[in-house]
């Protein structure tokens, strides 16, 4: 078995053979013309498949590039070892104003604006609430950049006026870091989720049923999803929440947590 069939089959399991397929047509076309190749926007959990595909891949290194440090949607550099010149990861920002006396825009109305107008999710970075300067701005495949421009003119109800700022000129998103111990009675998602967005176990699962929440950038599968150390849980609209520590048991019988939300 080849090391390509190997990756395809280990992320089948997963239900993301296809993510894996197209990024290892990326690395090997970076090998075929020794230089490198780049990817669409990828979560944390696309970058740790090129990860795992560079460590099959001994003649590649792996380098990235969101738009602006911290990034969380970055786009992958499959590069050749021996290539020393500069990489083009080909990422634009822009900023997007409207009258915000009149209107307030939330990242899934921008979000589903730019879908709206036929763009995929692969080709967009991150979308950072702005300033009063800017209300968002928006990490873009370059290429799509004149298009975005010409027919993205209203957000929702909002007319909105759209500008192509340099990358240099972003302003990075604040994020609040709220640290949580908590203790569960199991590690099973709705439980270590109800902890962490301080809500009821039953609103969490009907939650997780309607498809709002992810755990490490993937869907959640169900509500007794086992929880790990390290594992990232975000809900739709209300942030992510890391496990940082899972302790011992109370004299109750209740695990002890320790979690970081980021609002």
């Amino acid at each position: 078995m080849s090391e390509r069939e190997k990756i395809i089959r280990y992320y089948r399991a997963s239900g993301e053979a296809e993510l894996a397929a197209k990024l290892l047509d990326i690395a090997e076309a970076a090998l075929r013309y020794q230089k490198y190749k780049i990817s669409d926007f990828l979560d944390p959990f696309g970058i740790s498949v090129a990860e795992t595909i560079i460590a099959h891949y001994g003649r590649l290194r792996l380098a990235s590039d969101g738009g602006y440090p911290g990034a969380e949607r970055v786009k992958a550099a499959f590069v050749t070892n021996d290539y020393m010149g500069t990489i083009d990861f080909g990422i634009s920002v822009l900023a997007v104003q409207y009258d915000s006396r009149y209107y307030s825009l939330s990242h899934r109305d921008v979000l589903g604006a730019l879908t709206g107008a036929g763009l995929k999710r692969e080709v967009i970075g991150d979308i950072i609430p702005g300033d009063r300067q800017y209300q968002y701005q928006i990490l873009i495949d370059a290429k799509l950049v004149e298009f975005v421009l010409r027919n993205l003119t209203q957000i929702g109800p909002a007319p909105v006026q759209l500008s192509l700022l340099d990358l240099t000129e972003i302003v990075p998103r604040e994020e609040t870091l709220k640290e949580i111990r908590a203790t569960v009675a199991s590690l099973r998602l709705d439980s270590v989720a109800a902890a962490g967005f301080g809500t009821s176990r039953t609103k969490m699962a009907a939650e997780i049923m309607a498809e709002k929440v992810r755990v490490n950038w993937q869907d959640a599968r169900n509500s007794s999803q086992i929880i790990k150390p390290g594992d990232v849980i975000a809900m739709r609209g209300r942030g992510r929440v890391e496990v940082c520590e899972i302790g011992g048991q109370t004299k109750k019988g209740r695990t002890s947590l320790l979690l970081k939300r980021y609002l």
